[in-house]
């Protein structure tokens, strides 16, 4: 497949992501209907989106692009001679500038909100203060690797050459769901870097800050995994 159309694949899966994750935890999680009555989805309802983008695409363009909508994915990907490192940077910047488009349309949306006043969180991802549950440097650090780490292991063996074919983003997805229901109050759950930078530039500020820890943690996590599973699976790189 040429690479202007797994560019175009990794963009629209990536703002999809973001649109349909992010966009869930923005304008969904919590809100009240008549008479303040909870129509929100909450914890599990974004959970529950943020997988159900990923399969939802892995359907769509994975036969494309591989649906990686995620650095930290593409890095672990090649760590595991699953991905050539040529592809590694323009895969990456499509993937930052899809989930930018989609927290573009997220902005769009909230402030058409007749009493729109502010940005609020945006669903971005913080540590210390500005961790959901108040969760210092040293945990979401933690959390971040370990959760990558087992995504990465997760999609590597569901994509394996010997894995039944056709579940993978089943797997992926449901994966990506337990992830969010562990380590939203930590972090928000990043796991992946395109979508802690989208919303991070609408946030500023302190999001900018703290945007480094959801770039490096990820993508340790991920490198680990994808040199693990190589010697695990005992694959040669291909």
């Amino acid at each position: 497949m040429p690479l202007a159309n797994r560019l175009a694949a990794e963009f629209i899966g990536t703002l999809w992501l973001v649109l349909g994750g992010c966009g869930s935890a923005v304008l969904a999680a919590i809100f009240l209907g008549p008479d303040n009555y909870p129509l929100g989805i909450g914890l599990v309802g974004v959970s529950l989106a943020f997988g159900l983008t990923v399969l939802t695409m892995a359907y769509a363009i994975g036969h494309i692009s591989g649906c990686h909508l995620n650095p930290a994915v593409s890095v672990g990907l090649w760590a595991g001679g699953r991905f050539p490192a040529a592809d590694l940077v323009p895969y990456i910047i499509a993937q930052v500038l899809g989930g930018l488009a989609g927290a573009a349309i997220i902005y769009l949306i909230v402030t058409g909100k007749s009493d729109f006043s502010t940005l609020g969180g945006f669903a971005a991802n913080g540590f210390g203060e500005h961790s959901p549950g108040g969760y210092n440097l040293t945990a979401a650090l933690i959390t971040e690797i370990v959760m990558t780490f087992i995504f990465l292991i997760v999609i590597l063996g569901a994509t394996h050459k010997n894995a039944p074919a056709g579940f993978a983003p089943i797997a992926i997805g449901l994966c990506l769901t337990l992830i969010h229901l562990i380590s939203i109050p930590v972090t928000n759950t990043s796991v992946n870097p395109a979508r802690s930078t989208s919303q991070a530039i609408f946030v500023g500020g302190w999001a900018l800050q703290q945007l480094w820890l959801f770039w490096v943690a990820p993508i340790v996590g991920a490198a680990l995994a994808g040199f693990f599973h190589r010697w695990l699976a005992n694959d040669k790189p291909s």
